[in-house]
C-alpha cells in the first residue's frame, strides 16, 4: 500500500505531488542573490554543486499545491465529522452553500491544477494516455469500494453490500472522470501548445482553447439536458419495516427543486433508483422535518420526496463538474507561463473575481441558484472563485511571503492526501480500531476517547465532539502524515 515517492510522478488530485517537471518560484524583483548562487554552482562541474543545485530547485517548488489539497481533506474530516453537530457547516439542504459544498469542487480544482503541471511536456502520447486510463480505473474501483456500501466503517464492524442496492457513484468515482476528460483532452491538445504566450491579456485562454472548448461542451450538455428534458412522474420503493411504494408526480421540464429535476431523472434512468445515494441532504429541508436544518423525523405532511434517494454525485452533475477541473487546469497554466508573482496573482485573483460575480449575480437574481447537489453553473463559478482566491492566498502566505511553518502540516497531509483519504475521511482505520472491543462492540477505544476525553470533560457534545474531531483526527493524521513525510512514505495511486 505505501511506497517509496517518485521524485518524477504526481498523483493527481490524491497524492503525493513532487512535479514531474518541478515548477519553480520565480523572484523577478527579489531573487538576484538566488539567481547569482544557481549561476555560479552551474559553471561548477561536479558533483557536490550538481546535488547543491538540485536541492536549491526542490526547496523552491510551489508549496502552495500540497497545502491547497490538505486543506481540502481537514476541510473533509471537519464536516463529515462534526457536520451532525453543528449542521451549519454540513451540506445545504438544497440551494445555498456551506462549508462542506466547498469540498468536492476544491478537490477538482487542484486536479487541474496538478494536471496541467504533470503533463507540461509530454514525449509518448499514447503511454501518457495508457496511465491516465490506468489510474482512472484505480480512482473508479476505490470509489466503490469504499462509498458503494461494502465498507460500513468506522460505525458497524459488518460489511458487505447488496449488489441490488450498491451505489456506482461517489466522491472519488466524480474525481476519477473529470480526471479523465480533463486530463485526456490535455494529453491529445499537447502540440497544439505554444511554448511562449501571444501578448494580450486574452492569449492565456486562446493558447489552451480546445481546453476552455471541452469545458462549453459539458456546459451545453449539462444546460441544454438541465432545462429541456422532460421529466414524468416516478416511483421508489422504502424498504423499513417492510417494502412500501410511493409515487412522485412530475410530468414538467426546466424544474430545479428535488423532486422533479433532470439531473435525478438521468440517474434514476442510467443506474436505476436503488443504486442512488437514499440518504440525500434534502430530507433536512422544513418541508421534510421540523428539525431542520438538522436531521430528525420526517414530517406527518413532507411530501414523499423527502423519502426518496437521490444521487448527489450523479452522471449529468459530473458532466458539469467538469467545468471545475478546467478552471483549474488554467490557473496550473498560469503558473507555467507567467513568471512573476505579480504575473500569477493578477491572473488567479481576477478570475477568481469575475467567478464569483457571475455566481453570485446568476443566484441573486434566481436565474441559476448556487445548488451542490445539482452542480448548477452559478455553483461551479462561486466555489472555483473560491478556491482561486484561497490558493492565492496560500501561494502569496507560503511561497512569496515564505511563512511555510504554520502550514506545515496541510503540506504534509496533501502529500499523502489520498492515505487520509482512505483511513481517516473514510473511518477505514477507526473502524479497524473499532474491532477491538471489550465485552460491547460500543466499548472500544474510538468512543472511550471520544465521550471520556472530550465530551464528558467539556459536557457538551457538540463542543466534545468538534474538539475531537479538531485534535483526534485532524491533528493526528497530520502528525501521521509528517512521520510518514519524514520517512519518505507516500500512498501512489
Amino acid at each position: 500500500m505505501a511506497e517509496s515517492a517518485d521524485p518524477k510522478r504526481v498523483e493527481e488530485g490524491l497524492g503525493h505531488t513532487p512535479l514531474v517537471h518541478e515548477e519553480y518560484i520565480h523572484h523577478k524583483d527579489d531573487g538576484d542573490d538566488d539567481r547569482r548562487k544557481t549561476n555560479a554552482s552551474v559553471f561548477q562541474p561536479n558533483d557536490e554543486s550538481v546535488e547543491v543545485l538540485q536541492l536549491q530547485q526542490k526547496s523552491k517548488r510551489v508549496a502552495a499545491l500540497d497545502a491547497f489539497r490538505g486543506l481540502t481533506i481537514v476541510l473533509m474530516i471537519l464536516v463529515d465529522d462534526a457536520g451532525g453537530a453543528y449542521p451549519r457547516i454540513d451540506h445545504s439542504p438544497w440551494n445555498g452553500c456551506t462549508l462542506a459544498d466547498f469540498v468536492m469542487p476544491f478537490f477538482l480544482f487542484i486536479v487541474g491544477v496538478a494536471i496541467a503541471l504533470a503533463l507540461k511536456k509530454i514525449t509518448k502520447i499514447n503511454d501518457v494516455i495508457k496511465k491516465i486510463i490506468i489510474r482512472t480505473l484505480k480512482l473508479l474501483f476505490w470509489g466503490i469500494l469504499l462509498q458503494g456500501g461494502y465498507s460500513h466503517a468506522p460505525d458497524d464492524l459488518a460489511y458487505g453490500v447488496d449488489m441490488k442496492f450498491i451505489r456506482w457513484c461517489g466522491i472519488l468515482q466524480r474525481i476519477a472522470l473529470v480526471y479523465f476528460v480533463v486530463a485526456l483532452i490535455e494529453t491529445l491538445t499537447t502540440k497544439r501548445r505554444p511554448t511562449v504566450l501571444e501578448p494580450g491579456n486574452i492569449s492565456i485562454f486562446t493558447a489552451y482553447q480546445w481546453q476552455w472548448i471541452g469545458g462549453f461542451v459539458a456546459f451545453l450538455i449539462y444546460m441544454i439536458t438541465t432545462y429541456s428534458l422532460y421529466v414524468p412522474d416516478w416511483s421508489f420503493v422504502v424498504h423499513h419495516h417492510g417494502a412500501k411504494r410511493y409515487t412522485v408526480k412530475c410530468g414538467m421540464r426546466g424544474h430545479l427543486g428535488p423532486a422533479c429535476n433532470a439531473v435525478g431523472y438521468v440517474d434514476r434512468q442510467v443506474w436505476g433508483v436503488n443504486h442512488l445515494y437514499s440518504s440525500p441532504v434534502w430530507s433536512r429541508l422544513k418541508a421534510c422535518t421540523l428539525s431542520s436544518p438538522n436531521s430528525g423525523p420526517p414530517r406527518e405532511d413532507a411530501p414523499v420526496w423527502c423519502r426518496a434517494p437521490f444521487e448527489p454525485e450523479g452522471l449529468l452533475s459530473t458532466i458539469s463538474a467538469i467545468l471545475s477541473g478546467t478552471i483549474g487546469i488554467h490557473y496550473g497554466h498560469v503558473l507555467i507561463h507567467f513568471k512573476g508573482h505579480s504575473e500569477r496573482l493578477k491572473q488567479w485573483v481576477s478570475m477568481s473575481i469575475v467567478l464569483l460575480i457571475i455566481a453570485i449575480i446568476l443566484h441573486f437574481t434566481d436565474a441559476i441558484p448556487i445548488n451542490k447537489q445539482l452542480y448548477s453553473f452559478s455553483y461551479v463559478c462561486f466555489t472555483a472563485g473560491a478556491a482561486g482566491l484561497v490558493f492565492s492566498a496560500f501561494y502569496i502566505l507560503i511561497d512569496v511571503w515564505g511563512l511555510r511553518t504554520p502550514f506545515l502540516f496541510l503540506e504534509w497531509i496533501g502529500m499523502n492526501a489520498m492515505l487520509v483519504f482512505v483511513l481517516g475521511a473514510q473511518g477505514i482505520l477507526a473502524g479497524f480500531v473499532n474491532g477491538w472491543y471489550y465485552k460491547d462492540p460500543d466499548n472500544t477505544l474510538v468512543n472511550w476517547i471520544q465521550n471520556h476525553v472530550f465530551i464528558n470533560v467539556w459536557k457538551s457534545e457538540r463542543l466534545g465532539t468538534l474538539l475531537y474531531v479538531i485534535f483526534a483526527e485532524i491533528t493526528f493524521w497530520g502528525v501521521v502524515a509528517g512521520i510518514l513525510h519524514k520517512l519518505g512514505i507516500y500512498w501512489k495511486l
